[in-house]
């Protein structure tokens, strides 16, 4: 017999706690429940009516359709649990990861409609396609995550335990109805995506970083170190990225930045890309280097691969963790010195967060001019003390003026990006960096948002305006042959957001 026929028969047996009871005696019959189930004594002498005294009474039981609901629920799992394991025992899982082709799954979602007639279940024509959906979701995706990762407009997926799934959708965090059987299960979709780039997630190794086939950045942790069960984050980069176009239509920049900001990385300006986590520092260092000219040599260097450099002529590094001897480790410091070997008209790094920023400033300083990288910064000022402080982590112990020197030399640009309240990703500046004046790195903003509000859905609402500094590399660019429109530096409002 099947395995929802024989629950559904044992559920037709009443368990004694449901049993009906007998009906009770009729008062003043001397039954034993006479005292709780007799009718109201009559009204008193007087003719004053008295309400009747309600019955005690126990709690309302739960209601029995959320019970077959759950028990429905519980059902579908245990089945799923059971196809799936059968069709592991009948086919070849290796191969199966290999070849996720069309017809492939086609045929073992014949298999698995096959294994539902075997079980003689009562599930509807909806529930042996969800039921089929979500096996081939496990044996050839990521289970669970499969629904998510369809989605398009989700850009981050924040997994707390097998329970707690997080999406961030239009900037807003929301619970989403998505979870996993328990720890072992998550634990397995972590393997699946860590194993085919040569990594693992384990006690030894508890921590890792590593990407999905479309680019998205994954982030994984497990116990001892999470608490309260593996913990996953992925950061998705849509099927279709954000370009310029999108930037002005959004609001998130004005069009006289775009075109500033094109002449600048032509001219080979260093930026430095700052911002807090999630304010798009990636996908902004990704479009500047969409400017970088086709005919020169641009080396990247990241943690996990993610830029998409559209040049014909790029090589892409990318950092290796230790193997299971804790050896073999390669740091992003490493790749960059050996960078430096390899020609590079340009150096981009996705992101400095260490000891690899004094080699960075020192590459931008002898003749690697327009290489770009991006560091966690709020403001303008805090980058400065944050590669500060990076630098001093290099392990070579430098006066500080010293690295403010190297910094002020090396750097030309500070883009700024941030989150605001509500979610919106905007450039709130462009900062030219000027020089030295005595020990303090002058800057002055080209370019900056100024927030007047909030909008009535809870979104900050501002505008950019042009600050009218025209910046000292003016005949730097000129000399490079692009032509900036002066008229761009008029102290003005360039983009007002709307309510």
């Amino acid at each position: 017999m099947g395995l929802f026929t024989r629950k559904q028969s044992d559920e037709k047996a009443p368990s004694p706690a449901e049993a009906p009871r007998p009906e009770p005696p009729p008062a003043g019959s001397g039954g034993g429940t006479a005292s709780t189930t007799a009718a109201p004594p009559p009204p008193a002498a007087t003719g004053e009516k008295k309400p009747p005294v309600p019955a005690p009474s126990s709690p309302p039981p739960r209601p029995r359709k959320d019970k077959q609901l759950d028990e429905r629920a519980r059902r579908f799992n245990e089945l799923k649990g059971s196809i799936h394991r059968k069709l592991v025992e009948q086919l070849d899982m290796s191969k199966l990861a290999a070849d996720a082709s069309e017809e492939l799954r086609d045929q073992v979602r014949d298999i698995i409609v096959s294994l539902c007639e075997e079980e003689n279940t009562l599930l509807n024509v909806t529930e042996r396609q969800r039921l089929a959906q979500e096996i081939l979701d496990e044996t050839f995706g990521l289970g669970p995550l499969e629904t998510l990762l369809a989605d398009a407009k989700i850009s981050d997926i924040l997994i707390n335990g097998p329970n707690q799934v997080y999406i961030e959708k239009g900037g807003q965090l929301t619970l989403s109805e998505v979870q996993f059987k328990d720890n072992g299960h998550l634990l397995h979709i972590i393997d699946k995506i860590v194993s085919p780039l040569g990594r693992r997630c384990d006690e030894v190794s508890p921590m890792v970083d590593a990407r999905l086939k479309d680019g998205s950045r994954v982030n994984a942790i497990i116990p001892p170190l999470a608490i309260d069960g593996p913990s996953m984050s992925i950061r998705r980069f849509g099927k279709d990225t954000i370009k310029w176009e999108d930037y002005v239509r959004f609001g998130s920049c004005a069009q006289e930045m775009v075109e500033f900001l094109h002449a600048c990385v032509h001219a080979g300006l260093n930026i430095l890309i700052a911002g807090g986590t999630g304010s798009g520092k990636t996908t902004l260092l990704n479009n500047l280097s969409s400017f970088i000219p086709e005919d020169e040599r641009i080396v990247t260097i990241e943690d996990a691969a993610e830029l998409q450099l559209r040049q014909p002529h790029v090589v892409r590094l990318e950092t290796r963790p230790p193997n299971l001897e804790g050896k073999g480790r390669i740091t992003i410091r490493d790749l960059l010195v050996n960078s430096l070997r390899m020609r590079p008209d340009r150096i981009v790094v996705g992101e400095c967060r260490g000891g690899e920023t004094l080699d960075m400033l020192q590459a931008m300083n002898t003749g690697h001019e327009g290489s770009m990288t991006t560091i966690h910064a709020n403001n303008t000022r805090d980058a400065v003390q944050r590669v500060e402080t990076m630098v001093m982590m290099s392990g070579f112990e430098l006066p500080q003026k010293a690295i403010r020197q190297q910094f002020a030399s090396a750097v030309n640009l500070i883009v700024q990006a941030a989150r605001l309240t509500g979610g919106p990703r905007k450039i709130i500046s462009v900062t030219e960096v000027q020089g030295m004046e005595g020990e303090v790195v002058v800057m002055q903003d080209i370019f900056r948002f100024e927030q007047d509000g909030i909008t009535a859905d809870g979104k900050a609402r501002g505008r950019i305006v042009s600050t009218g500094v025209r910046p000292q590399f003016m005949e730097r660019l000129q000399a490079h042959g692009c032509s900036v429109n002066t008229e761009m530096f008029t102290p003005r409002d360039l983009v007002v957001d709307e309510e």
